[in-house]
């Protein structure tokens, strides 16, 4: 059994350039406005929109047939999560590249026709992404992201640097063969953290990561995850949200960092980490905050040593090299301690 019902389009492409890829749960009140921006691509693009609905309980699929008999949905059974969404909706794919869109997201009118430009016109595939603007404001939020050394994202803003560590999944572009390569999304992982997992990996292979420097798409951060967001100049976010975060960026950076670097890196990282629980639970003057989100994503880590270090063998043996710009990415900064100073102690919310 795959687990999802298919309703296939009334009608479909034989050979689309690029498949569009919008993973949805309960997403009916913003789904009309990313599908619209799909639809509405400037330029004669041959394309098909696959959206996978993850056991919604609103009316997303009866809204899906109404209106939008052009797109494709697999109807799963059963909620498998973002990894497992995306990676379906890619299998089932037929474009020579894929678009992963959040439900929570809308392409400005030119945005695939950027992506489609430059994918051809590089001379080594990779993953791509646009511009990301704040939907409410309109503000750039970032042009990809750098990382610290704990693989936290940096935004970068800099209009001048395309070459990044990492894209955020809401907006990700790449070669579906690229995909495949990289073997999609850890489905352990959930959500959170499977794309700065995957550029990571994309770039220790040699690849690029690149965000465009025109074009953009709006972003509704954290609306359907109730994720890390700046509420009024407050960030706020959930038990559940940094359970995960915390546990995927400790399992990338495993995985990910060459060299035995890894080891003392990975150290002052857990002693960083179990000090800022401590830190928040006694600010808060809630002990749920360390056992539920910080003890249990080291002990998830713990459990997980052996297939995490079985991963990383495997993938620093068939690395070709290790690339320069892999550590290029990198600023030696805290970013969750300027955060800190900028924003204050986080809302976490159960």
């Amino acid at each position: 059994m795959n687990g999802f019902e298919h309703l296939p389009a009334l009608s479909r492409s034989e050979s689309p350039e690029c498949s569009v890829c919008i993973a949805n749960y309960n997403g009916a009140t913003m789904l009309h406005d990313c599908l619209a921006s799909v639809i509405a691509q400037q330029g004669d693009l041959n394309i098909e929109v696959i959206v996978h609905d993850d056991a919604s309980t609103d009316d997303s699929l009866t809204m899906l047939r109404a209106k939008y008999p052009q797109v494709e949905v697999l109807a799963s059974t059963e909620n498998v999560g973002f990894c497992v969404s995306n990676n379906r909706m890619v299998h089932h794919a037929r474009g020579k590249f894929i678009l992963l869109l959040n439900n929570d997201a809308a392409l400005f009118p030119d945005a695939l026709e950027a992506l489609l430009t430059s994918a051809k016109n590089e001379t080594l595939p990779g993953i791509l992404s646009l511009p990301q603007y704040n939907w409410q404001t309109g503000i750039l939020v970032d042009r990809g992201c750098l990382l610290d050394p704990f693989y936290n994202p940096i935004p970068n803003l800099d209009p001048a640097r395309a070459d990044v560590a990492m894209v955020i999944g809401a907006c990700l572009f790449m070669p579906r063969t690229l995909w495949i390569e990289l073997g999609g999304f850890p489905e352990w992982m959930e959500s959170i953290g499977e794309d700065l997992y995957l550029c990571c990996l994309a770039r220790l292979q040699g690849y690029v990561v690149t965000a465009l420097g025109k074009s953009g798409y709006r972003h509704r951060g954290g609306a359907t995850f109730s994720g890390v967001r700046d509420d009024a100049n407050l960030l706020v976010t959930t038990f559940r949200r940094r359970r995960l975060s915390e546990r995927n960026k400790t399992a990338a950076m495993v995985i990910c960092t060459p060299t035995p670097l890894m080891w003392p890196l990975l150290i002052l990282h857990l002693l960083l980490l179990s000090s800022e629980g401590i830190v928040l639970a006694l600010v808060k003057w809630d002990w749920r905050i360390w056992r539920q989100i910080y003890v249990t994503a080291m002990g998830d880590v713990w459990a997980m040593r052996g297939q995490l270090l079985s991963s990383r063998v495997a993938i620093q043996r068939n690395r070709r090299r290790i690339p320069s710009s892999y550590a290029h990415a990198f600023r030696p900064v805290i970013y969750k301690l300027l955060m800190l100073c900028r924003h204050g102690i986080p809302k976490v919310s159960r």
